[in-house]
């Protein structure tokens, strides 16, 4: 079954984020801004072990989009690494295969599992890698990334389309894009987000996999990955102990002064 005849089962209408919302992709610069006084407040935040960090950029997006946040995971402790790639100008032929390649390489060169974040269409290569090569990935971490909706729910489709040379439509039907991934899956999304529709980054419960979560935060779309408290879910998520007798734990808003009122309440309505 393709991902399109599940979503038109669904009776819930998800249309791309409005006007309003996507003028307030504006704030990107200030959140970015936002880091240097946050700094103190995110060295709090758990270290790492040292394992590997491959992060994916957006769509039309490179490696340098992902730096920061890079440069900041490296100093909680991990060992991390951009795309690669240049431009993610969609999955145009031997991207998904040189990602593929760079995770395989990854793991063997670490000897150890690689925990892969992607920011928007970055999450999609993510996700579908961790399905592809599970043995291979410790945990996913996607941040606005489009997965549980149709295409019409982003306004970014039409970008996509020019940018790859590729229809949409077609592309999705190859790949079950709302399944989870078999392992650690965290989706950091934002209902103010003007890009893509929030609930289209909502992963529902599965059954294979329980230690999946939607993580709220209070950022555009443009600006999630430079945004202060979703690198603080990252470096969160990323330092889930492993080994024998860990237990993955869910997401807990963090009980320093102030920070709690940076993360919404995860049980209010949605």
């Amino acid at each position: 079954m393709t991902l399109f005849t599940k979503k038109e089962k669904n009776p819930h209408h998800m249309p791309a984020p409005g006007l309003p919302l996507l003028a307030l992709e504006l704030r990107a610069p200030w959140e970015f801004g936002a880091v240097l006084p946050a700094w103190p407040v995110l060295q709090r935040a758990p270290r790492g072990d040292g394992h590997t960090v491959i992060v994916f950029p957006g769509l039309t997006a490179g490696d340098a989009t992902t730096a920061p946040l890079r440069r900041y995971l490296e100093s909680r402790s991990y060992d991390t690494q951009g795309w690669g790639q240049g431009l993610n100008l969609g999955p145009r032929e031997g991207v998904l295969d040189n990602a593929k390649q760079q995770l395989q390489q990854a793991a063997q060169r670490s000897g150890g599992k690689v925990s892969l974040v992607g920011w928007s269409l970055g999450g999609i290569y993510a996700r579908e890698l961790a399905k592809e090569l599970p043995d291979l990935v410790r945990c996913v971490v996607t941040l606005g990334t489009p997965f549980a909706g149709p295409h019409t729910s982003t306004n970014a489709w039409r970008i996509y389309q020019f940018a790859s040379g590729r229809s949409i439509e077609r592309e999705t039907e190859n790949y079950n894009l709302p399944e989870a991934p078999p392992v650690p899956t965290t989706s950091i999304y934002s209902r103010s987000d003007g890009v893509v529709a929030w609930r289209g980054s909502l992963q529902a419960p599965a059954a294979h996999n329980p230690p999946t979560e939607n993580i709220e935060v209070v950022a555009s779309h443009f600006g999630i990955g430079l945004n202060p408290s979703a690198w603080w879910v990252v470096a969160d998520r990323l330092a889930q102990p492993q080994g024998p007798g860990a237990a993955w734990q869910a997401f807990k808003r963090p009980a320093l002064p102030g920070l709690q009122l940076v993360f919404p309440d995860p049980h209010r309505p949605r």
